[in-house]
């Protein structure tokens, strides 16, 4: 009987730690475009501050992006669009002031103001969500002026490996 007590307990904890891990596998972040800037058309002869803003974050699909400012909007486009800055065919269109958008997968996204000659004056940004392959374990720290300062330095996998391995240790 104190067998049978001891293994329930035993599996009650074993399922406590998989369905913590899980939630820690699964985090997410939100970056604001432009840290406290925000979106706005750049300086004169500052046409890469977006896209070297972009380039110092290192984005995951599920991560969010959020845009604010004012009279203006945002448009995701084809790449196509981007490099003509052709705002007549966006995949997304927002103008609220406060558009949040999802990087739901890979690969890279294509950001241009609406606002007729504002992405010609550089309001205008490509993404880059990174492949789970591409992240190592120093890419998971996400830092930008105006995001939130995570330092998990373990990649997912190294803490699933960990989890797994103490739970064995545990039960065996």
């Amino acid at each position: 009987m104190a067998c049978m007590k001891n293994n329930t307990s035993k599996t009650m904890f074993l399922w406590l730690i998989i369905f913590t891990s899980l939630h820690c596998l699964s985090v997410s972040f939100e970056f604001q475009v432009g840290g406290n800037n925000g979106w706005v058309v750049p300086p004169v002869n500052d046409s890469k501050t977006y896209n070297d803003w972009a380039s110092e974050n290192r984005f995951q699909a599920g991560d969010t992006i959020r845009f604010k400012y004012k009279k203006d909007s945002v448009m995701e486009v084809s790449e196509e669009d981007y490099k003509k800055c052709n705002s007549t065919h966006p995949i997304f269109f927002s103008n609220t002031g406060n558009s949040l958008f999802m990087l739901k997968r890979s690969g890279s996204f294509y950001f241009i103001s609406g606002v007729s000659g504002h992405c010609q004056k550089g309001q205008r940004m490509i993404v880059k969500v990174m492949y789970e392959e591409e992240s190592s374990p120093g890419d998971n720290n996400k830092s930008s002026a105006g995001s939130t300062v995570v330092a998990a330095g373990v990649s997912k996998l190294v803490f699933a490996h960990f989890v797994f391995f103490c739970v064995a240790y545990y039960l065996f």
